[in-house]
């Protein structure tokens, strides 16, 4: 039998095509009790976004289809085999909607719906649709309970429970609409607001489907009801359905078989095996997968006859037979590896997930509400090793290199809406070997594939050295700081390695990094982005994701500190004299710029996140270190920090003052323990906030007029101007803390 397009209501009018007839709906005692009305949280979000999506349909926004139902017809009538819970809720909305239209005095042919469950739901419906609140009832539960034909022991019934739930529910959404124009719009429109498609299912008895669902005699599994469904779905394959459903309960189940639970269950495995399939095919028909159970959407994508479906259950077929009699494990360990072991194979694929073999990680976590299980990293990668399957190039560990280079170089790409394209680009990438007209990944990154790839064709014996660097996990793949030239390119690779192993020498970097140039990145009109001592992130942010344009002031410092450490036997020292001799020359030049504090004060480096906060982004002698990518979170004026530490304040934090909040031009002060007398780094040198009145105020103005501190209180540095800018001729920070100490030493 076909299906059709219907509403509840209409499900019970005869049709001109001859279709049967439905006089009765009946939920198969098989079938479990009515769950939307749960009162658990997970049960609460299901109803309350279920009811909110069927309130916009009725107050005229947007019509709703609930996708399939499912169902046998013994005679006329109806028992649901997928659909019985949208179908009962339907059914009570009709109820609220009919009495708050005035549309229950007479019997209707929609109000034939009970359950075989329990014979105390099959009476609960059938009293229920002969009862009529007034339209005016703000308690329709309530209402209910009271009535002299409810009776106690319902009160142990889940599924009437369940329905109380619901009518409360929907009178608490609903009871702001117009009853009668929802009414109309849900039953008697010609174009109603809530529609589903109905599939009847021929059965050979009333009982071999509830047989093939339910053969041991247990409630269903979620994987039962949709396997039983899927082959009526996909019917109209002819003997290919069954032949998948063989495979199904046969060779797709030893494949999976390997990674089930503790429960000896593959059941979830296999579902979310189905739900990355299923999310595959449909971006590779353009499609992004709604939001919703998997079952439905599988259902609708495999189970609509046409040259789609027939692709999607090619992938599908392919998907499971590609890894039958085959040691999925030993294959994904050829593939991929956790640790950089050298040479071009396995591929470092990095990520949280340790697991490398994708196939049973996809089975244990794929999950669209979660991307955090199961990546989309991971699926991409999935998806080019069964493509390369399909369709064996025989170059599939560079073509998968350079792909997990794109995946890694396109962070900002990796979202929902995009993935259409993305699997378009794996596609291009790993059957046709092509960069072409790539446009779903991170372009800069293409062009840094494209780039290497014409270097390794005229430098091939250098491709051991390119990978190695390419996969370095600050790195990962993204090699636009680095010069591509073949006479440096061996030694600098070395050199990083050693240098980024671990953060032993990150803090002394970052000095050698400034001394050779401005090497760092603009963020926005605020924040610049430097290295960290000790933490990786900054270092991605700085190195990758930017073209090698772009990056050419960072990679010109890059390239002199690492052939600086090529030409020396010591690291440590290689970058200490790089900042050496770069303090000196500006000290010699008197252009004490803001570039020689940071080299010169290491603790003018300590920012936990290598951010610099300024105005305009211009780094001068306003300037604060933030420990996150915010101003909201503490951060400190470097320039302060640098002459606390100087200066050995007793009971102050050496890393400290530390600031929270507030706006980049804001004065940031920092007060003396004992006197409270404040200091602040100013453009020309550091003010001075004298204590209260009091024995510290006479201290603090005799020492001023012994040091001649100015007016306003301001410790002039002396400067001159350079390159269109003032620079300091002295070095603020010893002459600050020199300060300090004479203010302390007078009992400030």
């Amino acid at each position: 039998m076909d299906g059709y397009v219907t509403s509840y209501a209409r499900l019970f009018q005869p049709r001109l095509d001859g279709s049967p007839l439905v006089t009765n709906i009946e939920i198969p005692s098989i079938q479990r009790d009515y769950a939307q009305g749960r009162t658990d949280e997970r049960a609460s979000k299901v109803r309350s976004r279920f009811l909110d999506v069927l309130h916009t349909a009725l107050t005229g926004k947007a019509p709703v289809s609930l996708d399939f139902v499912y169902g046998s017809l013994e005679g006329e009538t109806l028992h649901p085999l997928d659909g019985q819970q949208r179908l009962t809720t339907v059914f009570l909305l009709h109820w609220y909607l009919g009495y708050r239209a005035g549309e229950l005095a007479e019997e209707q042919p929609w109000m034939k719906f009970s359950y075989a469950t329990r014979p105390s739901a099959r009476l609960f419906c059938e009293r229920l649709v002969r009862a009529a609140p007034a339209p005016g009832e703000t308690q329709p539960t309530s209402w209910i309970v009271d009535q002299p034909w409810y009776l106690y022991v319902w009160q142990q019934d889940p599924t009437i429970q369940a329905m109380l739930v619901m009518i409360q529910d929907i009178h608490e959404r609903f009871a702001d609409c117009d009853g009668p124009a929802a009414w109309k719009r849900l039953a008697v429109d010609e174009d109603p607001a809530i529609s589903f498609l109905f599939l009847p299912v021929e059965l050979t008895s009333g009982e071999d489907l509830y047989i093939k669902m339910n053969s041991r005699g247990k409630p269903l599994t979620a994987f039962e009801n949709f396997k039983a469904l899927f082959e009526c779905a996909i019917s109209w394959s002819g003997d290919r359905a069954t032949a998948i459903g063989h495979r199904i309960d046969g060779a797709w189940t030893d494949v999976l078989w390997r990674f089930r639970g503790d429960d000896d269950i593959i059941d979830d495995e296999f579902l979310r095996y189905f739900s990355f399939i299923t999310d595959v095919c449909q971006w590779q028909l353009g499609q992004v997968p709604t939001p919703g159970l998997v079952e439905e959407r599988a259902l609708r994508l495999f189970g609509t006859p046409g040259d789609e479906a027939e692709q999607s259950l090619n992938f599908l077929t392919h998907a499971f037979d590609t890894w039958a009699s085959t040691d999925v494990r030993e294959q994904m360990a050829e593939l991929f590896t956790r640790t950089d072991i050298g040479g071009s194979q396995p591929l470092v694929i990095f990520g949280a997930d340790e697991n490398i073999n994708l196939l049973e990680a996809c089975c244990r976590a794929y999950d669209d509400s979660d991307r955090g299980r199961f990546t989309y990293s991971r699926t991409l990668l999935l998806l080019a090793v069964l493509l390369d399957r399909m369709s064996p190039s025989g170059d599939f560990p560079r073509r998968v290199r350079v792909l997990r280079n794109l995946i890694e170089g396109s962070d900002n790409e990796l979202r929902p809406q995009r993935m259409p394209a993305l699997v378009a680009d794996v596609r291009r990438v790993i059957v046709e070997g092509s960069l072409e007209g790539i446009k779903g990944f991170n372009q800069v990154q293409v062009d840094d594939e494209q780039q290497k790839l014409a270097f390794l064709q005229q430098y091939p014996d250098l491709t051991d050295v390119l990978f190695r660097l390419e996969d370095h996990p600050l790195l990962r793949g993204s090699l636009q700081a680095f010069d591509l030239d073949p006479a440096t390119l061996p030694g600098r690779a070395a050199s990083f390695e050693v240098l980024m192993a671990s953060d032993e020498h990150w803090l002394e970097l970052t000095g050698a990094l400034l001394a050779a140039g401005d090497y760092s990145r603009r963020l926005g009109d605020r924040d610049r982005q430097f290295g960290a001592p000790h933490n990786a992130a900054p270092w991605r942010r700085l190195l990758a994701g930017e073209s090698r344009s772009g990056l050419a002031s960072t990679a010109s410092a890059l390239g002199s500190v690492l052939d600086a450490i090529s030409a020396g036997t010591n690291v440590e020292t290689a970058l200490r004299d790089i900042c050496d001799a770069f303090a000196r020359a500006r000290v010699q030049q008197q252009n004490l710029d803001w570039r020689y504090y940071l080299v010169q004060y290491d603790v003018m480096r300590e920012g936990w996140s290598g951010i610099y906060a300024s105005v305009k982004a211009e780094m001068g002698y306003a300037i604060c270190m933030l420990n996150r990518a915010r101003m909201n979170g503490y951060y400190r004026d470097p320039y302060l920090s640098a002459l606390v530490r100087e200066a050995e304040i007793p009971g102050v934090d050496e890393g400290g003052p530390y600031f929270i909040g507030g706006y980049v031009d804001e004065p940031r002060w920092f007060s003396l323990p004992r006197s409270g007398t404040r200091i602040r780094n100013a453009a020309n040198g550091f003010e001075l906030l004298p204590p209260e009145e009091g024995r510290f105020r006479d201290a603090f103005d005799r020492e001023c007029d012994n040091l001649k501190v100015g007016e306003r209180y301001l410790h002039v540095v002396p400067q001159q101007e350079h390159d269109g800018s003032l620079v300091d001729l002295q070095d603020r920070v010893a002459s600050g803390a020199d300060l300090l100490r004479r203010l302390l030493a007078v009992g400030l």
